[in-house]
């Protein structure tokens, strides 16, 4: 991504001279400083002119008894309930268009409002991220579920958001997923959580569950890998159709030599926005390309175990992404059939990270499964 303007251009802007400085008498002759002094001036007028609206607007509101509404930026993160008494100033007067694929909803849309925590067998989430994701990619969720009272933990496995492992060095799909087990056993006895998985993440909470099921309440895959018993990550995608998009993408790393087998995944960061992120807002493709790391490559190739008694016993939801590129609808459903879970949401124009592209509809399922008894 380049600069909107090139240095020649803004080096031109800089030389040009304002016409009323350079016919002002007492202005030196090139000069552009009192140039600068008068538009500073002018913002001043006008960021003042703009405040004293604002207030005549608001003094008007509360005239009104609230009627008038400002507004609001689709980033805005709804305050608790305990914030919502207190609250009554407006939030965020920004300008800003709101997302067509995920338009600002209201409250009242959003979530049911009644929902009681204290009635749930856990109200504690912790979101498992992608292959060459982190911690990070969740911030709109964690957001959107603080607001609601809920308890979220955000892990990043091991090479992963700020981790500091090399993933080359990752050997086995266990050593990947160290700091969600070691959380899951440092848990209290009789505390449980609802494990969410994205992408490869899918795989790894399945190795949780079938180590700690009884300190998962239920586990919510979003368009995630859903294996079955002895099948591996590179399985399923090996009886797909063929993803030309994906093979372009996929940048292989060897850093035992190119005479072995690769050590991780990498991504064409020029081919990064239409395979994950094609309908994700442009600032949130920003993000995940400067911060999204290679994928370990023997995860992938590891074939899971899962046994009835603990991993067949924790409730399993998907929720389908029915424009993912990465893994497509084909493939979710694939796996859906072949291991069904007790209940399957769409998400209409998500892409392969929902986090980014329908955070509010995704909140508002992970809210709904979270409520099922």
């Amino acid at each position: 991504m380049g600069s909107c303007f090139s240095r020649d251009d803004e080096s031109t802007a800089r030389r040009r001279p304002s016409k009323r400085i350079a016919n002002h008498s007492a202005a030196p002759a090139g000069s552009s400083r009192w140039a600068r002094i008068r538009s500073s001036r002018k913002e001043d007028g006008l960021i003042r002119e703009q405040a004293l609206a604002a207030a005549i607007l608001f003094q008007q509101q509360m005239q009104n008894g609230g009627a008038t509404q400002f507004d609001r930026s689709s980033s805005l993160r709804y305050p608790s309930v305990k914030e919502k008494k207190n609250q009554a100033l407006p939030r965020s007067s920004s300008s800003r268009a709101r997302s067509l694929t995920d338009p600002l909803l209201q409250p009242h849309q959003l979530v049911n409002q009644d929902i009681n925590l204290e009635n749930l067998e856990t109200s504690h989430f912790v979101l498992v991220h992608g292959g060459g994701f982190g911690a990070w990619c969740w911030y709109k969720t964690i957001a959107l579920l603080e607001e609601d009272g809920y308890k979220v933990t955000a892990v990043d496995l091991t090479g992963s958001g700020i981790h500091s492992f090399d993933t080359n060095h990752i050997t086995s799909l266990s050593q990947y997923v160290k700091p969600l087990t070691d959380f899951l056993e440092k848990l209290a006895e009789g505390e449980k959580v609802v494990l969410v998985g994205h992408d490869f993440g899918g795989a790894c909470i399945s190795y949780a569950m079938e180590l700690f099921p009884s300190k998962v309440s239920k586990a919510i895959f979003i368009a995630a890998t859903m294996l079955i018993d002895g099948q591996s990550a590179l399985d399923m995608f090996s009886e797909a159709e063929s993803n030309e998009l994906m093979q372009r993408a996929q940048v292989f790393q060897y850093a035992n030599g190119n005479n072995q087998p690769p050590t991780a995944i990498d991504f064409d960061k020029s081919l990064l926005k239409d395979l994950l992120f094609n309908q994700t807002p442009t600032k949130d493709v920003a993000l995940a390309s400067v911060s999204m790391r290679p994928i370990p490559f023997a995860p992938v190739l590891e074939k899971l175990s899962f046994s009835e008694t603990k991993h067949g016993v924790v409730r399993r939801f998907f929720i389908k992404a029915l424009e993912d590129n990465a893994i497509p609808i084909a493939v979710q459903e694939r796996m859906i059939n072949r291991s069904p879970p007790e209940q399957v949401f769409n998400l209409k124009g998500a892409d392969h990270s929902p986090f980014f592209s329908k955070p509010q509809a995704l909140h508002k399922l992970l809210v709904e499964v979270s409520k099922i008894p």
